[in-house]
């Protein structure tokens, strides 16, 4: 009876033998997340875009200094490129989105491959397209930037940033009038 009261206690404390270690291991994740940078994006004035039209939108993003992301082309396959993803109402078409030319930079873990990279300031260009049958009103698109920042030690885990934007649709205008032709008949 005696065995098994011992394997009993020893069996109930073996959760708090992990304990000290599971600590360990969530401070590390906090620590090492807590200190991944974010890219912030400015704010974005409503955009008035007419039906029929295609509108531009310029989406400006800020990497902080000392960190750099991946482009959105990056040079090698095991990298994590920087991606716009955006979900838009119905009738409403998103274009082409445009990405800015990365620069080509070496860094100290990597001294002999460039790698193309976004820092500092970037813009990334959104083609919006209201169709002829949407409603004159606002809209709001929403999206994700999904990228992967790193300094010149390491990478950190990818993160996303919340995109929103509001299109107000409008109406197209109206095509110039012309004069009706003249009178082929000479009035004296």
């Amino acid at each position: 009876m005696r065995r098994w009261t011992i394997w009993a206690r020893t069996r109930r404390l073996q959760p708090l033998r992990m304990w000290p270690f599971a600590m360990v291991i969530t401070a590390a994740a906090v620590a090492q997340t807590g200190k991944a940078p974010s890219v912030v994006m400015a704010p974005v004035s409503p955009v008035a875009a007419p039906r029929t039209a295609q509108t531009v939108v310029n989406l400006n993003f800020r990497v902080p200094h000392g960190y750099h992301i991946n482009s959105n082309t990056p040079k090698s396959e095991f990298l994590i490129p920087t991606a716009l993803k955006m979900t838009v109402p119905t009738d409403i078409v998103l274009g082409k989105i445009d990405y800015p030319d990365g620069q080509d930079l070496s860094f100290p873990f990597s001294p002999d491959e460039k790698l193309n990279v976004y820092t500092g300031d970037f813009t990334i260009a959104v083609t919006v397209h209201p169709l002829r049958s949407v409603v004159p009103g606002k809209y709001v698109m929403h999206g994700v930037l999904r990228y992967q920042a790193c300094d010149n030690a390491a990478c950190y885990p990818p993160k996303t940033l919340p995109v929103n934007l509001e299109v107000k649709v409008v109406k197209e205008k109206a095509a110039p009038r012309r004069n009706p032709a003249q009178s082929p008949h000479v009035h004296s």
